[in-house]
């Protein structure tokens, strides 16, 4: 990734080695256009830094803002303020001002998202779809289908599914296939959006500990954890949100 130079400069303040994502002063509102151009203020002066090692539980009543606090963190949404450091390859770079190519070779390397939803690709079999982070890294494809089909397997996906487009699955398999998708690379961080909402009991304790690994191996974990089971096993502290 060529990263421009204003992209690398250093956060305003000293932060510690150990940290991996800054965000600081975000501010992220929206414009109602339909109901008369009203401007809705959904997150203001929001900060948050994660260590490696941490998992950082989002919590609050609906409508509070974590969601949109996640998909700023993603780039999805851009912010009207503040700063989003994350920490790529060594170099620091402002999420807020990365051009979208740029935001791509970030999630590509740095920041995995775990959403609810699996993005379903007509024909292409559940396999291909969770290998395909690895294979956009250039992992041989021998070695990233035999990582998710290990991944698959801790997460008891049957073997016939393996083949087959997620487009019939239930909501708890096209979630495992997310999980696998996600999981299979080494990112330093990850945001997790409710990731064993459909998850039975055994595969949620599945889950709980490949994020646990992840957590020990030095990642950083950001989440939406509405289950207190998951969140009380995972989470080392909370980000309370309020309403404006």
């Amino acid at each position: 990734m060529t990263t421009p130079e204003l992209t690398i400069k250093q956060p305003a303040i000293d932060l510690c080695d150990d940290t991996l994502l800054y965000a600081t002063e975000i501010y992220k509102s929206f414009i109602l256009h339909n109901q008369g151009g009203i401007k809705l203020p959904v997150l203001e002066n929001v900060s948050l830094e994660v260590k490696a090692g941490e998992c950082v539980a989002l919590t609050g009543i609906s409508g509070s803002g974590k969601s949109t606090l996640m998909k700023s963190l993603y780039g999805n949404y851009g912010i009207d303020r503040g700063e989003i450091w994350v920490k790529h390859n060594n170099n620091w770079l402002d999420l807020a001002q990365l051009q979208p190519h740029e935001i791509i070779a970030v999630r590509q390397e740095t920041i995995g998202y775990v959403s609810q939803f699996l993005r379903v690709i007509p024909r292409v079999p559940a396999l291909d779809v969770a290998a395909e982070p690895l294979l956009e890294l250039g992992i041989d494809i021998d070695i990233a289908h035999n990582k998710i089909k290990h991944l698959f397997s801790l997460l008891n996906l049957p073997e016939r599914l393996w083949q087959l487009s997620p487009t019939t699955f239930s909501g708890g398999e096209k979630q495992r296939v997310n999980i696998a998708r996600a999981l299979a690379v080494d990112y330093p961080i990850f945001l997790l959006d409710e990731p064993t909402s459909a998850l039975d009991t055994q595969n949620r304790q599945v889950v709980i500990n490949l994020l646990t690994e992840k957590k020990q191996q030095g990642a950083a974990l950001i989440g939406i954890f509405h289950d207190e089971e998951v969140r009380d096993k995972l989470c080392t502290r909370e980000l309370v949100f309020g309403i404006n």
